[in-house]
């Protein structure tokens, strides 16, 4: 194997030979590199009749695709690569004339990329069909040798600067008329910012308050859950006092319960068992004291009775003696008759002479400061007219009715006359 060649990375090899042989024979090998080709159509007529240059470049590869790889080998397999180049630039430029005939120049010179778009699009079937991709064409020049194209350019220089004072002028009256209407629609725009400000500024004013009474309202909330939280916890904690208390509250119940059972243990056995034993003491003392009394005051009343007895009978006695005594003397009385009578007067007198004179023993001198004797007899007569009223006072006798008094008495009436 003297003739040796290295297939590079873009580069495909074609292999001839059977595969189950040792030894392969190295047919050829097909670039898979970008080649860059220049086209150029001289002095071709448009559409018009006007002929003009045209320069480009494209791109162009050979496809990898495994069917399209098998086109490009069977057209430019044994082939250099400036063969290859030389075959896809005539197949362009071909494709390039064609294109420009049924343009007009303006086409051409005023939209390049439509033109170079048709171009592309017009060969690439035909270059496909070799196994080739063209991957970009662009138009570079456009040219003529008559200055047609100078002359559309001036003419088109002058419309476009006549298009350009018209424009001005337009520029200018739409300048004025669209200042205006700009100073109004920045009035309106001003009016309505201010509005929409003024409006802003209410809502955030409104949104302000809102979030304010929001604000507030949760504060509020949260104050008063706090507060009711302090209460339940307060409560809890509370109640928890009470149930501790309660637990205590027993537990002293308890305790005193049976302090009370120990203390009245305690109580029966130093005061109540020893007050019970005093108090039977006491009681059958006072038993004894009672029965003692009671004895006592049978015998006093026996003896009252006893006593009230004889009493009763010495003073009936007394009373039958005096009631004999009376008898006997109201017999003697009605025996006597007048006698009776005045001598019982009689007899009574030195009492109430006694009784007058009870008074006047205790005096040592009597002076009757008077020199008028019939004032004295006048004191002594009345004396002896009240007389018989206490006689009759003291004896139950009307001594005015006794023949001797009233004899007496009218005596003395006649000796004072």
């Amino acid at each position: 194997m003297g003739n040796c060649h290295t297939v590079g990375p873009n580069e495909a090899l074609v292999v001839s030979g059977t595969l189950d042989s040792i030894n392969v024979l190295v047919k050829s090998w097909i670039t898979l590199e970008i080649m860059t080709l220049q086209p150029k159509c001289e002095d071709v007529e448009t559409a018009e009749g006007v002929a003009i240059t045209v320069t480009g470049v494209a791109q162009v590869k050979v496809m990898t695709d495994t069917e399209l790889l098998g086109y490009a080998c069977e057209q430019f397999l044994g082939k250099t690569v400036a063969e290859i180049k030389s075959v896809i630039l005539q197949t362009l430029e071909g494709h390039l004339r064609s294109i420009l005939g049924t343009l007009t120049v303006e086409q051409i010179y005023q939209d390049r990329d439509r033109f170079a778009t048709l171009v592309r699009e017009v060969a690439s079937p035909d270059v496909g069909r070799m196994g080739i991709e063209i991957l970009s064409f662009t138009i570079k020049d456009v040219y003529d040798k008559v200055e047609y194209l100078s002359s559309l350019g001036k003419t088109q220089t002058a419309a476009v600067q006549r298009d350009a004072d018209i424009g001005v002028a337009e520029a200018e009256r739409d300048a004025g008329i669209k200042e205006a209407d700009c100073k109004r629609e920045m009035m309106d725009i001003k009016f309505l910012a201010d509005t929409k400000m003024a409006d802003s500024k209410r809502e955030l004013e409104m949104q302000k308050a809102s979030f304010n009474q929001e604000v507030n309202t949760k504060k509020a909330e949260a104050e008063l859950a706090y507060v009711l939280q302090a209460a339940k916890e307060q409560q809890k904690i509370r109640l928890e006092e009470i149930e501790i208390e309660v637990v205590q509250r027993k537990k002293q119940i308890t305790i005193e319960e049976k302090e009370i059972v120990r203390m009245d243990k305690e109580l029966i056995a130093t005061v109540k068992r020893p007050a019970e034993a005093e108090a039977y003491k006491i009681e059958q003392l006072a038993e004894g004291q009672k029965m003692k009394k009671v004895l006592t005051s049978q015998a006093e009343a026996e003896k009252i009775r006893l006593i009230g007895e004889a009493e009763a009978g010495s003073i009936e006695a007394v009373g039958k003696a005096e009631a004999e005594k009376m008898r006997l003397k109201a017999a003697a009385y009605l025996q006597y008759g007048e006698a009776a009578q005045t001598a019982l007067v009689l007899e009574a007198l030195p009492k109430i002479a006694a009784k007058v004179a009870a008074p006047l023993a205790r005096t040592n001198e009597i002076i009757i400061m008077s020199g008028d004797n019939s004032r004295m007899n006048g004191e002594v007569t009345r004396l002896l007219a009240e007389l018989p009223v206490t006689v009759n006072a003291l004896t139950g006798v009307d001594m005015m009715k006794m023949p001797f008094l009233q004899q007496l008495t009218g005596h003395q009436s006649q000796s004072a006359i």
